[in-house]
């Protein structure tokens, strides 16, 4: 591009957190009578493209955003009316009471791409700038190694309220300040934790991958309004993860499953143990007929407080699930996310126009969120040793301790926990049950994710070797299992060799191989 982008804050990523905190930076702007300059850079094609389908929220932070959404008909239309939570066998489906850090009592069901298109519909009110379809491949630093703005690497549209243009080149846009609104295990947040070693001080990051698909079941079966929740089969007790049946508007359901991946067995397939689940005579009767409509799959950050790196670099901060603020026991992270955008934008407003450097650290952790997650860091960390003594664990943190016990639980790396091939018993799936059981490839066919045939694979192998004289010789390939699209495949070459093939045009961008890799060799790039 012959002209420069300059503004006063970039903020790299349209889901929740950006979004909150470019409407949050507008608003303190507007408050104190000054302009500002916001820009958003968001990958997907569009607003929303690439968020999965359907959460409970609750509208903590949304009232202190905007306290006029309901005026303003944000898409928050089915209020949560009932809840399940049960144990599960391979037959039967035993009711337990609802933990109460599960309780939805005033929260809404909702689509989550809508949510986000509706929340950039009022940046884009307030003036914010939103450049859609460009990954950000890296930031762009002075002299003294502060960030001042960022670096594309794809086509893209520049889409607001005023103009919309296509841009056919890479961009370099500067900013004043920098936010990291990447979501979980973004690419550019992994490098500036490297860069100025921001997680130092807190305990591994642990994480999970959530798979989810969208049907349409008959009317009579639906619920509107009811959420169900379960543990329990077809994880054995040593795997931590459970599932989710929300009942949505228009007789659709999301539907779904988290492995926690720090599991053991090299040979377990969460998407296999999700179409197991389906399979289950409580969901196979409620999925009867129906017809299954998107597919997803995301990795979750369960890690909690002690979990938390540093937020601050020199130029800007991280926000959201590229932090990592979800609140495990509650299955919930947006109203974190969106609060702490607007902490992060509040700090930034200071800095930009009276010079005052306040710490976003210590102002969010002094914040609800920090109170939050403090209360039930210890309980995700409790299942390492089990379901059942994770259970009792967090029985006695809520109800006992009431989140203030006087240690801290420590979590591990998910990539060191896999256990070598011959010391495992090797897991085998079988699909009985064809109109509820699907192959990968054709689950990524509804996952809406498009890389055509001949781009540059943006999956990296830093070394090749080791794909076969660790990952296959060691642990059978653990990569063609956890991967939930079929992206790595063991081929034999012309000597009956094997050869890791991947196939990086199935990629649905969940970032588990970057996570669960036990040598850390594969490396997630943004795709052009």
């Amino acid at each position: 591009m012959q002209e420069d982008f300059k503004f006063d804050v970039v903020i790299i990523g349209a889901g929740p957190a950006g979004l909150s905190a470019a409407i949050q930076l507008k608003k303190q702007a507007r408050l104190h009578h000054k302009d500002i300059s916001v820009i958003i850079i968001e990958k997907g094609s569009e607003i929303g493209a690439h968020i999965l389908s359907g959460a409970v929220i609750e509208t903590t932070a949304l009232d202190e955003l905007l306290p006029d959404w309901k005026e303003k008909q944000a898409p928050l239309t089915t209020p949560v009316t009932k809840e399940y939570f049960s144990f599960l066998t391979s037959k039967r489906k035993i009711d337990l009471p609802v933990p109460s850090s599960m309780k939805n009592k005033s929260n809404y069901i909702v689509h989550l791409p809508a949510l986000t298109k509706w929340l950039a519909l009022q940046a884009e009110e307030y003036g914010v700038e939103i450049y859609t379809g460009f990954s950000v491949t890296d930031l762009v630093y002075d002299h003294n190694e502060t960030v001042i703005g960022v670096k594309t690497a794809a086509l893209g549209i520049s889409k607001n309220h005023e103009k919309k243009e296509n841009y056919t080149e890479p961009l370099i846009i500067y900013g004043k300040q920098t936010l990291l609104a990447e979501g979980c295990r973004g690419s550019v947040t992994q490098k500036i934790k490297k860069k100025y070693n921001l997680e130092k001080e807190n305990h591994h990051q642990t994480y999970g991958l959530g798979i989810k698909e969208i049907w349409e079941i008959d009317s009579e079966k639906h619920m509107q309004g009811n959420v169900f929740h379960s543990i329990g089969w077809p994880l054995s007790n040593d795997v931590y993860g459970g599932s989710f049946i929300y009942h949505q508007k228009n007789n659709q359901i999301s539907i779904g499953f988290v492995v926690g991946l720090d599991y053991k067995n090299p040979t377990l397939s969460p998407y296999e143990e999700f179409q197991k689940f389906k399979t289950h005579p409580f969901v196979a009767k409620l999925l009867k007929n129906g017809k299954r409509l998107h597919y997803g799959a995301k990795a979750l950050n369960e890690g909690g407080w002690q979990s938390i790196p540093e937020l601050s670099f020199p130029g800007g901060h991280i926000i959201g699930c590229s932090a990592g603020f979800i609140n495990v026991p509650k299955i919930k992270g947006v109203h974190t996310a969106m609060k702490s955008g607007m902490i992060a934008a509040d700090c930034v407003i200071k800095k930009i126009f009276f010079n005052q450097q306040i710490s976003y650290q210590k102002v969010l952790k002094k914040s609800w969120i920090g109170k939050e997650l403090y209360k039930v860091r210890n309980i995700r960390p409790g299942f390492k040793y089990g379901l059942w003594a994770g259970l009792i664990n967090a029985a006695l943190e809520t109800y006992l301790f009431r989140g203030y016990s006087f240690w801290t639980l420590r979590h591990h790396k998910d990539h060191t926990m896999l256990t070598p091939l011959r010391n495992i018993k090797k897991k085998n799936y079988i699909h009985t049950c064809p109109d509820l059981q699907f192959d990968r490839l054709s689950s990524v066919f509804l996952s809406n994710t498009y890389h055509t045939e001949d781009q540059p694979c943006h999956l990296h192998l830093i070394d090749p070797k080791k794909a076969i004289s660790i990952n296959y010789n060691i642990y059978g390939s653990p990569e063609q299992y956890y991967c939930p699209a079929g992206v790595y495949e063991i081929v034999k070459d012309s000597n009956n060799a094997p050869i890791l093939q991947i196939n990086a045009q199935n990629c649905i961008h969940c970032k588990t191989c970057d996570i669960k890799d036990p040598t850390q060799n594969i490396q997630w790039c943004p795709p052009e």
